[in-house]
């Protein structure tokens, strides 16, 4: 018998846990999904384990590695759930958590009714200690040692046992904060600590210090809920399975490193799905792509250009900032739980509030009571009467009389109170897609739009008549692609070094040799993750900006050694990004100083990814599996409609809406005036009819 190695990506997500295997040895993938049990979400994914496993008739002894993406970090910090934390900072910088930045969000039009929200570390437990370094590492006044026993012991007493800590230009000399988390060990071991220099060596104190307060505040139950998944995975294989997290920078790292720089998992699931739908749109021939990833809770929106989702360092999770790079992705309240309610003046809204997985939607029979948008769209027939292929039985009656009851107290019919909350629900998908477009100077109207989660194909019709974008691709099990995206990444891990210097004046000398200690702490970690030396790659960038500028623009940075002329090639690849950005340069104006300001090196370990097949073209002419009555306009009523199964479907089939395509873990309606052609890769490709 052939040996097998099999590595599994999980994704957990508010409704169902995605599973996907992928067996090295036959290329072959197994995909299935199970409901998630958010009282232990380690219940869900073993359950998912244990399922994808009977499918492919695999046994824990084929598993060769486990990659995870989670929201565990995500959740705890949107739903402001932080506990105690203290803050310890340099002497006299206490009130910084309190000055912050003065920024208002959605303009000062709106300054009079917003109030700053709490911070996340109340001003009395924020702690001074005396010492100072200049922006260069230079101690100007030592280090306050005294003081330093006295704040650990102060925070022992109160106990507060999680414990951020960013000193001024502790980016530029660490040696101030590795100090004080020395002596907090010794006065106070129990303590969980994340110092700056480690989290994030980079200037600018408010955005470092929220950074590692982020990074201590979801290290305690991080580390729980990983190591509770290890030593599970351990019990129930008998042995030691490679473990690895999804990292919001697009890569995986250990279980066992993840630990230590928990920020890094804060985007995880998301950023597998980017990944995911960036591969399989690339295979399918298109460049420039905006992903929709549609679950149980929310919908999470990207910009993918020629293959790779687009990164910044300038994110947030909630109110809270967070400067360690990560994909950009926009997250709306616009999942399939998502709740319909009214506003005290009477009007109809959805979200951001989701019924979650449990109780979960009306129809689900588990106790919910609030309407949602799977709701809905069973009401309105668009999806069938059950998930997952049967397994999850859906109640159309409870659907109906609660809609019936909302419609009711809005004063209009059941059909156009179930039609209105999809389409305000599809208005807020448009929205966050324009944030990542429109808002950034991109014509959304450029790209191919790929929908996929559970619920993410639902609205795709009414997607394009939003946003006037020309097509929208479904990949084959849509609702596993983020699961998929985790056996798709690499192991990556990113560090960066401020350097601020005006091209002219830099020392390039200096400069290697801040790149060569990046890249030295990049090869001992993929060392650490059983990397070869012959294997490590390394991406080299820098922040740049023009002098006088208070944001930068990332670009990359030649290999090499470090020379002028590397220097001059990292300007011209500035002054294009910054036109392309901001729709100007000023590549030929003189006075118009470049300065770089951070280094940065990514250090990756390569891995082996599933290969996209071709789809058999030779499927017998489907037939339709049976009609459902189905209402895509309140004001038409409702239209009997064929049911296909994808599976079916051979490529090259075209099918003119209306029509219902149904698989295992999701369904694309396709209205009236739409056409679903089949690609050689088994993608939905939905564009307007002729005519339309």
């Amino acid at each position: 018998m052939t040996a097998r190695r099999i590595r599994i990506g999980i994704d957990t997500g508010g409704t169902f846990t995605d599973v996907v295997a992928f067996d090295e040895e036959s290329g072959e993938v197994v995909t299935t999904k199970t409901p998630s049990t958010p009282g232990n979400p380690a219940d869900g994914f073993l359950a998912g384990i244990d399922k994808v496993l009977g499918i492919a008739q695999a046994q824990f002894d084929d598993v060769v590695a486990v990659s995870h993406g989670t929201t565990v970090a995500t959740n705890q910090l949107l739903e402001g759930k932080v506990d105690a934390l203290g803050f310890i900072t340099t002497e006299g910088y206490e009130a910084m958590l309190e000055i912050a930045r003065q920024s208002v969000p959605d303009g000062y039009g709106n300054s009079y009714f917003w109030v700053k929200p709490d911070r996340i570390v109340p001003r009395d437990l924020v702690k001074g200690v005396g010492g100072r370094l200049d922006f260069t590492g230079a101690e100007i006044r030592p280090f306050d040692e005294e003081k330093a026993r006295e704040v650990a012991r102060w925070f022992k007493n109160k106990g507060i046992d999680t414990l951020g800590v960013c000193f001024l230009h502790a980016y530029a000399n660490p040696a101030h904060e590795e100090r004080m988390r020395e002596i907090i060990a010794e006065e106070h071991p129990d303590a969980v600590v994340s110092i700056s220099s480690e989290v994030l060596r980079e200037y600018r104190e408010y955005e470092r210090s929220m950074t590692t307060l982020v990074d201590a505040a979801v290290k305690p139950k991080l580390s729980r809920y990983v190591n509770n998944i290890k030593d599970r995975l351990a019990q129930q294989s008998g042995r030691t399975i490679p473990f690895y997290v999804m990292k919001s920078n697009g890569g995986v790292l250990s279980a066992d490193e993840v630990v230590h720089q928990p920020i890094t998992t804060v985007l995880s699931g998301p950023a597998a799905g980017a990944l995911g739908a960036a591969l399989i749109a690339k295979v399918a021939g298109f460049d420039k792509v905006l992903t929709s990833d549609g679950g149980g809770t929310s919908t999470d929106v990207s910009v993918v250009i020629d293959g790779e989702p687009t990164l910044t360092t300038e994110g947030s999770v909630g109110v809270y900032p967070s400067k360690i790079p990560m994909i950009d992705v926009v997250t709306v309240g616009a999942g399939g739980g998502s709740i319909a309610w009214l506003s005290p003046e009477g009007t109809l809204k959805v979200g951001p509030h989701s019924a979650g997985a449990d109780p979960g939607p009306i129809c689900y029979r588990k106790g919910g009571t609030d309407v949602t948008i799977t709701d809905a769209h069973v009401f309105l027939g668009r999806i069938p009467p059950h998930l997952l292929g049967g397994e999850i039985p859906l109640d159309v009656d409870a659907a109906t009389a609660a809609i019936q009851q909302l419609a009711g107290k809005l004063g209009i019919s059941a059909e156009a109170c179930a039609t209105g909350i999809l389409e305000i629900s599809a208005w807020n998908q448009a929205n966050a897609l324009r944030q990542v477009t429109v808002k950034r100077g991109l014509d959304v109207r450029d790209f191919a739009l790929t929908t996929f989660g559970g619920s993410g194909s639902l609205l795709l019709c009414r997607l394009m008549d939003i946003l006037n974008v020309p097509t929208v691709l479904v990949p084959p099990n849509p609702g596993n692609v983020s699961a998929f995206g985790l056996l798709t990444v690499d192991v990556k891990n990113d560090y960066v070094q401020t350097h601020v210097a005006l091209q002219e004046n830099v020392d390039t000398a200096d400069l290697q040799r801040e790149f060569d200690v990046l890249q030295a702490r990049a090869a001992e970690a993929l060392g650490k993750e059983g990397f070869a030396e012959a294997d490590h790659v390394f991406v080299r960038t820098a922040d740049v900006r023009y002098f006088g500028q208070a944001f930068e623009v990332r670009v990359g940075v030649p290999d090499g050694p470090i020379t002028t002329e590397t220097l001059t090639a990292v300007a011209d690849r500035f002054h294009a990004e910054h036109k392309v950005l901001y729709g100007y340069d000023f590549s030929g104006d003189a006075s118009q100083q470049v300065e770089v300001v951070n280094l940065r090196v990514s250090g990756v370990g390569p891995i082996k990814r599933p290969e996209i097949l071709r789809a058999d073209g030779a499927k017998p002419e489907p037939q339709p599996t049976g009609t459902r009555s189905i209402c895509f306009d309140a004001d038409a009523g409702y239209v009997e409609t064929p049911i296909f199964w994808r599976p079916d479907l051979p490529a090259g089939q075209v099918l003119t809406g209306p029509v219902i395509i149904e698989e295992f873990g999701s369904t694309v309606p396709v209205h009236p005036g739409f056409t679903a052609r089949v690609d050689d890769y088994a993608n939905i490709i939905v564009t307007r009819s002729e005519g339309n």
